[in-house]
């Protein structure tokens, strides 16, 4: 049994991960096995973005500490939540949620909340499609980079016609 100390404690936990985290995303994981959540955790890790089994009274308390996600979430705490914080990429996060509900029928992707603005089960599967941020890093400098290339190219064409015309008058003189 917890304690008002514990309770306390918690509250205060889940409260500072909901502000530093730039997404959260409530699931309900009725069903799963240990190995299962284990397994889901170990995928999450990487991402930088971690699972927490909360108690839905305590989850409620924290939620009054943010006013603008509140809204969005706390009607959905019913049966068995975790709370899912990504800390990093949100579209990683949600993808690997979304993988994992195909594998492991019994995760239910109830809600989230992202820049403050509330995110359905279709709207977060649908972030799940979008480029991660280190394939939009490698997109945009691979934009930024095309300049310099042609510019390249166009400095090396310069000389190699300038070779192609002495080496045609070579051959013509050497005839």
């Amino acid at each position: 049994m917890m304690t008002r100390v514990h309770k306390a404690q918690e509250v205060s936990t889940i409260s500072e991960k909901l502000g530093k985290a730039n997404a959260a995303f409530l699931v309900d994981f009725k069903g799963l096995n240990v190995e299962e959540v284990t397994t889901l955790r170990k995928a999450l890790h990487p991402l930088d973005s971690e699972m927490k089994v909360v108690r839905n009274t305590l989850a409620k308390r924290a939620l009054k500490d943010h006013p603008e996600i509140d809204e969005f979430l706390s009607e959905q705490f019913t049966g068995t939540n975790a709370l899912v914080f990504a800390y990093g990429d949100a579209s990683a996060s949600a993808k690997a949620l979304s993988e994992f509900s195909k594998e492991a029928e019994e995760l239910v992707l109830k809600s989230g909340v992202m820049d403050g603005k509330g995110l359905n089960e279709d709207q977060i599967k649908y972030l799940a499609t979008l480029p991660g941020i280190d394939e939009l890093r490698a997109k945009l400098l691979s934009v930024f980079s095309q300049p310099m290339s042609k510019f390249l190219g166009t400095l090396e064409a310069a000389p190699a016609g300038f070779v192609r015309v002495l080496n045609a008058y070579k051959d013509t003189k050497g005839e």
